[in-house]
């Protein structure tokens, strides 16, 4: 298995929390918090959770960033097989181009 295809399933995997965490959240700031109390009456640990969503979100997303560049660094590694046979055969390329055809014209038919 190669280093980009690790990444690729990484990518993948975080890119799947990234947007579970976001489905969580609620944009008008209840979310799964609001679920677990009333609006005055929180208790101590519901404002611990909107926290560890909005850690949570910035932490998935910086990670999936890094993997993503990290990636782009293990395609660039990896020698792609096409420019690597033209290089190292041995046969000459042949770089002229190729003979017109022979057009016949009216005196010749």
């Amino acid at each position: 298995m190669s280093t980009f295809t690790i990444f690729l399933a990484l990518i993948i995997i975080v890119a799947f929390l990234l947007v579970v965490v976001i489905m969580v959240q609620n944009p008008k700031g209840g979310g799964l918090s609001s679920s677990f109390g009333g609006g005055g009456q929180q208790m101590g640990g519901v404002k611990k959770t909107t926290d560890f969503l909005d850690k949570s979100t910035w932490t998935l997303a910086t990670l999936l960033l890094v993997l993503i560049l990290l990636s782009n660094v293990a395609i660039m590694d990896r020698p792609s097989e096409a420019g690597t046979r033209v290089f190292e055969s041995d046969e000459p390329v042949n770089t002229e181009m190729p003979a017109a055809p022979a057009t016949q014209t009216d005196s010749e038919q």
